[in-house]
């Protein structure tokens, strides 16, 4: 199967993928600086590649960034990644985020629902609640 190719910012935490997404200028590439900061490992910045593999939607990095994470004020810096990592949350970022969401969103990928939280990338606690929303969505104790 030919990868599906989304923009989208992806890192894993632990066994589990995230994919960021949002328009330029949302966050991507900070909120994954973050999470990298807080263990999270770096599967590709600004464009991410998708296969379904066994009923499983798998990340990955386009051969041309792999490894490579723009750094606004700094430039393409480069930091160890992962591949092939099932994603497990969507994170949606720069547009609303409700105070309350009245129940589990899901965003469907390649046939594929992925549970979806909408954050601002921008607030200081944005990594802790990645983290969190990834915990419920993988149901973690």
């Amino acid at each position: 199967m030919t990868p599906l190719r989304l923009h989208a910012t992806s890192v894993a935490i632990g066994a589990h993928g995230v994919l960021l997404t949002g328009p330029s200028g949302a966050g991507k590439s900070d909120l994954a600086l973050q999470l990298i900061d807080r263990g999270a490992r770096l599967i590709s910045d600004d464009q991410t590649e998708l296969t379904v593999i066994d009923g499983r939607l798998l990340a990955a990095a386009p051969a041309m960034i792999a490894g490579k994470i723009e750094v606004r004020g700094v430039g393409i810096v480069e930091v160890v990644q992962v591949t092939d990592i099932p994603v497990a949350l969507v994170v949606r970022l720069g547009g609303a985020v409700e105070r309350m969401p009245p129940g589990s969103a899901t965003h469907v990928i390649a046939g594929l629902p992925v549970p979806m939280v909408a954050l601002d990338a921008f607030e200081g606690s944005a990594a802790i609640k990645v983290e969190l929303a990834l915990r419920r969505a993988t149901m973690q104790p």
